[in-house]
């Protein structure tokens, strides 16, 4: 009886010290583990080879695991990766999360991408639900490695295929005739080129002597100009300038002669309304006054003086003219 109560001490103590150990070990993990945060990924692509405590790394030092993998209710379309990663990680606003696959089919999230003294991906306070719609920060995806590339994949065969068909259309019976048809006339462009080779050689040769007469010409006309300008400058505007005086003292004239006919017009108004009919009664007075004088003359011519002062004397009868 004795040797068994032993037995049953030992193996109590041997037990109670086992999860004293155990328990210590907890406490020494989590004191070297540090506090985590959590966060989510919501990736619109498969996600093979992830599973539940897949590494997380950021740039390539690990720095925590998948904490759960599930497809996100409200649109099945994502998957939605929970992470738990160490409290000191600088996810920051413009961190990205990237599924990096290997050939051995097991899967990691890389998050790179943090921007020096941007801020730390957080919930906000108004509206939370909108980016924040399970509860903790969400951090975006960006697609990349093996994972994107079997993502595109049918959109790069359907590519492939269409360009396949263009390829067959363009390469038909038709076209083939076509294109040989045109190589054949490129053909014939090319030797009757090459036959004319000379003649092209000459007439390059006569344009490039024109071209250079051209220029010659071009050379002289510009001086041409610039002596027209010299005579323009130094004969025709003295000339302008004393045409300009002139007209100048034109204009100064005939402002003084409107100014005179202005002062005048007082004047000539009075001479033509008074004295203009008086030199027109004076005028008819000596139109009548002359007629008197020739007819008096007249007299006088006839008659002699006496015709001014009597009648004229009658002839004397002689009978024997009877």
């Amino acid at each position: 009886m004795e040797t068994r109560s032993n037995h049953v001490l030992v193996g109590a103590v041997v037990l109670i010290l086992l999860v004293m150990l155990a328990l210590f070990t907890v406490w020494l993990a989590r004191i070297g583990g540090g506090r985590e945060k959590e966060y989510d990924v919501f990736f619109k692509q498969a996600v093979d080879g992830l599973a539940k405590g897949s590494p997380v790394s950021f740039s390539g030092v690990p720095v925590g695991q998948v904490e759960d993998i599930a497809l996100w209710p409200k649109d099945p379309q994502f998957v939605r990766v929970r992470l738990k990663v160490k409290d000191e990680t600088p996810v920051l606003l413009g961190t990205t999360a990237t599924i990096v696959g290997s050939f051995t089919g097991v899967s990691t999230i890389t998050l790179d991408g943090a921007v020096r003294g941007a801020p730390p991906i957080a919930c906000p306070e108004t509206n939370p639900e909108q980016q924040c719609p399970m509860g903790v920060p969400v951090i975006p995806p960006k697609a990349g490695g093996v994972a994107a590339l079997l993502s595109s994949a049918p959109q790069l065969l359907e590519r492939v295929t269409t360009l396949t068909e263009r390829l067959a259309d363009v390469l038909s019976d038709r076209n083939q005739n076509s294109i040989a048809a045109i190589l054949d006339s490129t053909n014939r462009l090319t030797d009757a080129l090459a036959d004319r080779g000379p003649e092209i050689a000459a007439t390059l040769a006569e344009t490039r002597i024109a071209i250079q007469r051209a220029g010659v010409a071009s050379q002289q006309i510009g001086e041409l100009a610039a002596t027209t300008n010299g005579v323009l400058a130094n004969d025709i505007q003295p000339t302008i300038q004393q045409l300009n005086r002139t007209i100048a003292s034109a204009q100064k004239s005939a402002d003084t002669l409107n100014e005179a006919i202005g002062d005048a017009k007082p004047g000539l108004q009075a001479f033509s309304k008074q004295t203009i009919p008086q030199v027109n009664q004076l005028v008819g007075d000596l139109r009548a006054m002359t007629g008197a004088l020739a007819s008096v003359a007249e007299k006088v011519d006839q008659g002699g003086a006496t015709a001014l002062v009597g009648r004229s004397k009658l002839p004397d009868y002689d009978p024997k003219k009877k």
